[in-house]
């Protein structure tokens, strides 16, 4: 009967730990290209992808989800697709591509990535 005092405080200590452990986790959801050509790489691995997302390649080209079927994504390349090879990286970056409307846009040429010239 001495160790139950022990215990208690023991099973204190762990629950103090428990309650206050914090992780800092992020998690990418990634998928691999499978094949690229004509400004459009078809990639595997992205099925909780949403149309119009955003998406970045190893190589940083950035892309936009457009045709979202059961095996996978046709991604439509920002720019030159020679950097894409088959079984590169391809990471969500969980936004839909928007431009920002203002009246400093007013006049202004802008790209589908909301760059202006």
């Amino acid at each position: 009967m001495e160790f139950t005092p022990r215990a208690a405080e023991l099973t204190t200590l762990l629950e103090n730990r428990i309650i206050n452990y914090y992780t800092d986790l992020k998690v990418d959801e990634i998928g691999r290209v499978v094949s690229v050509g004509d400004g459009i790489a078809r990639v595997y691995g992205l099925n909780e992808i949403q149309a119009g997302e955003m998406v970045e390649f190893a190589s940083g080209v950035k892309g936009i989800a457009l045709n979202l079927e059961n095996e996978n994504v046709g991604i439509v390349v920002f720019g030159s697709d020679t950097a894409i090879k088959e079984g590169d990286l391809v990471k969500r970056t969980g936004s839909i591509v928007d431009v920002p409307a203002g009246k400093a846009m007013l006049g202004r040429v802008v790209d589908a990535l909301g760059g202006t010239y």
